[in-house]
């Protein structure tokens, strides 16, 4: 038994002796020289360059008794086939040819971009959908032992739940609601890879694209609400433009009446001032002249624009006498103030107020 430990060891150390010195040292100090996905792993992804995948799996150290393990790296080490422990970044030392670098993991937030699939809504409409899924491990041993390839599982993981998510929702709702419909399928996403030691921490839906008779009638529908919304807007503002009219006309002819009633107020407070100093100025000496006069000047004004208005005249039956009108109108005067003395006589009560109009 130990012969042939002894050949095995000695096996190795002639397969390092021609080993070339610069290949022996990257792998010794751990360059971490991405390898890339495996073919299984690319099935998810179509028509994209390998370089721009990112790296999937790294090279594992050959251990010679020191292993160097960069920042945000974790070395799995299994000694005799049996898991061991989990290297921290830095220096670190092994049992040379007995402890195993068998996994290695990189602790970054990976960027995984999903092929575009073809996905049945709630409305039996198929849309094709793509996105990308941001991801990261958070446990190594979880992730070297809970699943063969942790990352491959994830993807596949995510576009079943998607399907599954998408089924859920019509097409508008697909639309109008992206961001629960990401936030949903990381909530499923973390429910199932808690057991692989990777984490889902978001995803995001790049581009939804239906078919092209569903594209051409949520066109039409489109145009048809913007024009719904035109007129809308239109009618809105012919029945504002009409409101603000009735307004506007109403508040005019209040403003109108209330300009006019202000005018007929002055004028009869004028009248009344005037009729207040005509009736002053009568009652003072010599007044019953200055009213003769005054009648006599109405009288041959009036009598001078007989026939310029109309065609048809009432003449008195002496228009050539003004002296009988003047004492005519003179006469009636008279009969009005004995008629508004009586009045105020028997209001008062006294009747050393009344004078005959013929004894003044």
């Amino acid at each position: 038994m130990n012969a042939r430990a002894s050949n095995q060891i000695r096996s190795i150390l002639r397969q390092a002796a021609r080993t070339p010195r610069q290949h022996l040292v990257s792998r010794f100090i751990h360059t971490s020289r991405p390898l890339y996905q495996q073919s299984q792993s690319n099935l998810f992804v179509e028509n994209v360059d390998e370089d721009t995948i990112g790296p999937r799996k790294e090279r594992l150290p050959l251990n010679l008794g020191i292993v160097i393990v960069p920042q945000q790296k974790a070395f799995v080490v299994e000694r005799f086939g049996r898991y061991v422990k989990v290297l921290e970044p830095g220096l670190n030392f092994l049992v040379p040819f007995i402890d195993t670098v068998s996994y290695v993991h990189t602790l970054k937030e990976e960027a995984i971009m999903m092929t575009k699939q073809h996905a049945i809504t709630r409305d039996n409409v198929t849309i094709e959908i793509d996105g990308v899924l941001y991801l990261r491990i958070v446990d190594p041993y979880k992730a070297s032992y809970g699943v063969s390839d942790p990352l491959y599982a994830v993807t596949q993981l995510a576009q079943t739940t998607m399907r599954s998510e998408l089924g859920k929702m019509t097409l508008d709702k697909t639309f109008e609601e992206r961001e629960n419909l990401n936030v949903n399928i990381v909530s499923s996403l973390n429910e199932a890879t808690d057991d692989w030691g990777v984490v889902c921490l978001r995803y995001e839906i790049r581009d939804i694209k239906p078919p092209a008779t569903v594209r051409q009638a949520m066109e039409m529908q489109a145009e048809a609400e913007r024009k719904k919304r035109a007129f809308i807007l239109d009618s809105e503002a012919e029945q504002q433009s009409a409101v603000n009219l009735a307004t506007g006309q109403q508040q005019a002819r209040i403003l109108e009446a209330e300009g006019e009633a202000r005018a007929i107020t002055l004028r009869a407070e004028a009248t009344a001032t005037a009729i207040q100093n005509i009736g002053n100025a009568i009652g003072k000496k010599n007044g019953d002249h200055a009213v003769s006069l005054r009648v006599a000047e109405q009288y041959i004004e009036a009598f001078g624009n007989i026939a310029k208005e109309g065609n048809t005249m009432l003449l008195p039956s002496n228009p050539g006498d003004p002296a009988s009108m003047v004492a005519q109108a003179l006469s009636i005067f008279k009969t009005v103030n004995k008629t508004n003395d009586l009045k105020t006589v028997k209001e008062t009560g006294d009747d050393e107020l009344f004078t005959p109009a013929d004894d003044r």
